[in-house]
């Protein structure tokens, strides 16, 4: 039987991943180290923190249904939002409807490395671009537009978040290049996921991680029970217990983990859908999704 280099990854991944934060926390520790990581781990990274929508309340939703235009955006061939944006992941199927190279992975390496038992190891992450042609099919599989809008649904049933950009990490472990033409969609959980180490990374690095234009958290103190169940699943350490619940926004990446925890709703996701085009825009420039 042949043994492929994401074979061997997939192998070794499993037994490194436990220190995942200790290797991060280098790069705060050491300049030298920050220097290293980032020219061989996060080099022309680009990434963007999308809630999961079930995190947005009726309320919310409903009062973005007439906030969006229909428009017409560059982004290696022309996007034309021809529905409604009125969640952050429809930012995101809204570039799976004009994308060719589609293919999902069939398990979630972060979880299946930890033996996840929360959620589902089989929402593996979504990869476009040409590069996705180059990725062993023992371990993914290519979907159509329709196929990936329903893998994403799924992922927001499972109580996932997305993280969608440029990641260099992945072309490194699945050994395929161009960078440039790889586009990313993590579908992660507040337990297993890699970029729990958000918090770990040197400032640096942590620059090209990018909160969603628009989305806030905000919280109603006569609702909540101070349970702390926030503080636990918050990707960026933004939450704290201080005789109260506070939230650093200047910190927050907009997650939206600790809205779909809160057992009392105290927290609120809100997203005040204003900004698409930068977010395109900034994936336009990160990566090349299909042929100009």
């Amino acid at each position: 039987m042949k043994i492929r280099f994401i074979d061997v990854s997939i192998f070794v991944v499993k037994y490194i991943f436990g220190l995942r934060f200790k290797v991060a926390a280098l790069s705060r520790k050491s300049k030298i180290m920050d220097k290293i990581i980032s020219k061989v781990v996060f080099e022309g990274d680009g990434t963007y923190f999308v809630p999961n929508d079930k995190s947005m309340t009726k309320e919310n939703i409903e009062s973005n249904k007439n906030k969006t235009t229909v428009s017409t955006i560059e982004i290696n061939k022309n996007i034309q939002i021809v529905d409604k944006v009125i969640t952050p992941t429809d930012i995101i199927k809204n570039i799976i409807k004009q994308s060719d190279d589609i293919v999902i992975m069939n398990k979630c390496l972060c979880r299946r490395s930890t033996d996840c038992e929360d959620y589902p190891i089989d929402l593996g992450c979504i990869f476009i671009g040409k590069t996705t042609r180059k990725i062993s099919r023992k371990h993914c599989r290519p979907v159509s537009q329709q196929e990936a809008i329903d893998h994403i649904d799924k992922c927001d049933e499972a109580g996932l978040v997305h993280i969608v950009g440029r990641n260099k990490m992945d072309t490194l472990w699945m050994n395929v290049r161009p960078g440039d033409e790889l586009l990313t969609i993590c579908n992660c959980c507040p337990c297993c996921c890699l970029w729990k180490v958000y918090p770990n990374l040197s400032d640096g690095i942590q620059k090209d991680f990018y909160k969603l234009p628009g989305v806030s958290i905000s919280m109603d103190y006569d609702k909540c029970i101070s349970c702390k169940k926030c503080i636990d699943v918050c990707f960026s350490n933004a939450i704290s217990y201080t005789n109260k619940i506070s939230i650093n926004h200047d910190v927050c990446i907009g997650c939206g983990q600790c809205t779909l925890k809160c057992p009392t709703n105290a927290l609120r996701l809100n997203y005040e859908n204003v900004d698409v085009e930068s977010v395109l825009n900034k994936i336009d420039s990160l990566v090349k999704i299909n042929d100009k």
